[in-house]
């Protein structure tokens, strides 16, 4: 959920709790909001508690992580996908600074390579290790 709605709705659980049960009505819009602040909070250490165990910018399928992103996800919902943090790799024109670059990378070396845009994804690609093969 986009912050602006979030903070939109609390206030309006505000008004509507003031204007219908006065001030028990503000105690209760305000104990909710703090309740889905709190609910907000946990997710987000369980995402960081289960990343702690693993190796930064490692993952178990690079093909796998490359197959499951779509366009506009956030970080906190890659970091499950992973089970990792990324390993942070310089925006290549290193301006603009709400761009953020991630790569994870899986034991055989494939890589996956994911740039953020104001914490949503915008693009991500997949490099392959060269083969023996390939000239």
């Amino acid at each position: 959920m986009n912050a602006k709605w979030g903070w939109a709705l609390a206030a309006l659980a505000v008004f509507v709790g003031w204007s219908q049960w006065g001030w028990q009505g503000v105690v209760l819009a305000v104990t909710l909001t703090v309740f889905w602040l709190l609910l907000q909070f946990n997710r987000a250490v369980r995402v960081m508690r289960q990343a702690t165990g693993a190796p930064v910018g490692h993952v178990a399928s690079a093909v796998m992580l490359h197959s499951r992103l779509r366009q506009g996800m956030r970080l906190m919902e890659i970091i499950p996908l992973t089970r990792s943090l990324g390993q942070r790799a310089d925006d290549p024109a290193g301006t603009d600074p709400a761009l953020e670059r991630f790569v994870w990378t899986d034991a055989s070396g494939a890589s996956v390579s994911v740039e953020l845009a104001r914490g949503r994804v915008r693009s991500w690609a997949l490099q392959r290790p060269p083969t023996e093969g390939d000239a």
